[in-house]
């Protein structure tokens, strides 16, 4: 007789649990009669408009009185439509559990956690997300197959760093390394990687795009999380940068950096980088560069405020404080000039914290309206997700946009956010209907 895999068994257990909480997209079409539509792009809402959803899309929105033959009709009450909301820069299994199980931990448990973190995400409206780096391949699988429930994910794979870089969390004691030993054991099962040299970078660039990655994140400025790369260090030599570019670019996507500071930055986009991550401390010549590459600055509304994330070692302390320094001003001069502005959370080992996940897009009022907040969310966020090019897992429809052929990724809100963004703080008072891909997940209409 074979031995029970208590592990499978509470995998499945949690599985089957969390696919019995979405209803299957139904075979005849769903009606949405009385509600007011943001269509993810335009501040004038559709008023008292009908919205009709067949299968995994949008099948129709009039102001004129639609019928669906055998069809569900659900009466919004006057309620806000919006598209499902995306967040740029998140981190599926970092979010969920604490920096120590990163350090006694074990894949099991960083894996479990994740998973039961995916609804919770749904749950606070965020249908679609481009993880930022781990290990999400089964999750994300698993989400797709129905079997668990979550949002869409763009898996970025295991962030590659150099010795030393950002997301080294290696013990001190790892170095001088032998290269003849095994790897360490968070690179070895994908939840980070490294790479030193150009020729390290293209088979590590290769082996992540082979997971299944829909583009490449990388570490190319110094990090806070981490404890041997100050903040002023420019990681990657110009030939490692454009390695990273360039074999991204033959399979037709692109590379984001976690970057700070202004010569990592430069030397970055230089080299074909496409996508900043964080930039708070970054100059007005820099922006300009962003913006005259057409590339973008994925920003986070991170502050040394209540909700400034906590770390146990002074030195992440204090990079921290230097780094939100710069949020407030290297926000606002980015959207005076133009540049393209993606938004994102990166809740990081926190998964208490983690569940402002929505009141964090509320914090950009501190820089945008309430309805440029909206727009950004949804269909200007869903922008950046095209630069993966054909890796994009998701091209039946666009996403972020309520109109016809789009996903039918929507949420009913009981009040207007391009007015009231703090509607955002507590969406589960709020956030009265969330479907996604035609499926309702909650539904607390009466």
């Amino acid at each position: 007789m074979k031995p029970l895999n208590f592990l499978g068994l509470a995998v499945a257990g949690l599985i089957a649990c969390s696919a019995a909480r979405g209803q299957d997209a139904a075979s005849t079409p769903i009606l949405f009669t009385n509600v007011n539509v943001f269509d993810g792009v335009n501040e004038q809402l559709i008023e008292n408009a009908n919205v009709v959803v067949t299968g995994h899309l949008i099948s129709e929105i009039s102001s004129e009185p639609l019928t669906v033959a055998g069809g569900t009709v659900i009466d919004g009450g006057g309620r806000t439509m919006i598209p499902g909301m995306i967040d740029v820069h998140w981190h599926t299994t970092y979010c969920c559990a604490l920096q120590t199980t990163v350090i006694t931990g074990d894949v099991s448990e960083l894996a479990i956690r994740g998973a039961l973190g995916t609804e919770e995400t749904l749950m606070r409206g965020f249908t679609t997300v481009r993880d930022a780096g781990g290990n999400v391949f089964s999750i994300k699988k698993l989400i797709d197959a129905g079997d668990l429930v979550g949002p869409r994910i763009l898996p970025s794979g295991p962030p590659i760093t150099q010795t030393g870089g950002h997301t080294d969390y290696r013990p001190y004691q790892s170095v001088p390394s032998n290269p003849g030993d095994a790897l360490w054991y968070w690179y070895a099962n994908a939840v980070m990687l490294q790479a030193d040299g150009v020729p390290e970078v293209i088979l590590r660039t290769r082996e992540v795009m082979r997971m299944g990655a829909t583009q490449i994140k990388i570490s190319a400025g110094g990090g806070v999380s981490s404890l041997y790369d100050p903040l002023d260090v420019r990681q990657y030599t110009r030939a490692e940068l454009e390695a990273f570019v360039e074999v991204a670019d033959t399979y037709n996507t692109y590379v984001l950096a976690h970057i700070f500071t202004d010569e990592a930055a430069q030397i970055a986009l230089q080299a074909g980088v496409k996508s900043i991550e964080h930039g708070n401390l970054l100059s007005e010549e820099t922006l300009r560069m962003i913006k005259e590459k057409d590339a973008w600055l994925s920003v986070q509304p991170i502050l040394n405020d209540e909700d400034a994330i906590q770390f146990a070692d002074p030195i992440s302390t204090a990079k921290f404080e230097a780094v939100t320094e710069g949020t407030v001003n290297s926000i606002r001069l980015a959207k005076e000039m133009g540049v393209n502005i993606a938004f994102g959370t990166d809740m990081l080992f926190d998964p208490v914290l983690s569940r402002k996940q929505a009141a964090f897009v509320a914090k950009m009022k501190e820089w945008f309206t309430p309805a440029e907040i909206m727009v950004l969310v949804t269909s200007n966020n869903a922008k950046l997700l095209e630069l993966s090019g054909p890796r994009h897992p998701y091209q039946e429809g666009p996403l972020g946009v309520l109109k016809p052929g789009a996903y039918a990724d929507l949420i009913l809100v009981d009040g207007n956010p391009l007015e009231d963004i703090d509607l955002l703080k507590d969406v589960d008072s709020n956030f009265d209907l969330i479907m996604k891909n035609g499926k309702v997940y909650k539904n607390t209409l009466d």
